[in-house]
């Protein structure tokens, strides 16, 4: 990647991790994907009390909780093969319990050539998040300042959280 294109995306992950602390959230815990690295670049050089990696997708929904029930407003981030493997800790922690957050899931999926392994989840991601009752949407291009204004209302009201489908190349 060229270093134009480098300081293109770090702006662009600049810009939406800054929209998305201006309306509240202030907690990120995820597994990396390389379509979110330089968002993750940008949060690696935070404290850890703002961003905490972790080992995998069902760690990071337990960790969100945490944080949450601490006082703050937490952000997932995750592939969505990921999130195939954390819907059981989301729907019996974050449904019953009423935790709210913002779920950022990479979607990888039939348009990854040479990556077989993402076909069948990048194909039933969003049948999977309805299937849980789960609100989503899917970030093509920059997310507007009143698409996140209505999203941070639905978490914070229904205590629940919201899924952005983040395609290849948005955040990258």
């Amino acid at each position: 990647m060229s270093p134009l294109i480098n300081i293109i995306n770090d702006m662009k992950a600049e810009k939406f991790l800054k929209l998305l602390e201006q309306n509240g959230f202030n907690y990120f815990t995820g597994v990396p994907c390389s379509y979110l690295k330089s968002l993750i670049g940008l949060l690696e050089k935070r404290p850890n009390d703002f961003h905490t990696p972790a080992l995998r997708e069902d760690i990071a929904v337990g960790l969100a909780a945490g944080a949450y029930l601490g006082g703050k407003m937490p952000v997932i981030y995750m592939q969505n093969s990921g999130l195939g493997y954390s819907l059981e800790a989301f729907s019996s922690i974050h449904m019953i319990y009423h935790i709210p957050g913002l779920i950022l899931v990479t979607y990888r999926g039939p348009e990854d050539k040479g990556w077989e392994e993402h076909k069948v989840m990048g194909e039933n991601t969003e049948k999977l998040l309805e299937i849980f009752g789960f609100k989503y949407s899917i970030l093509n291009e920059n997310i507007s300042e009143t698409e996140m204004i209505e999203i941070k209302a639905y978490i914070t009201k229904e205590e629940l959280p919201w899924f952005v489908l983040i395609n290849k190349g948005i955040l990258e």
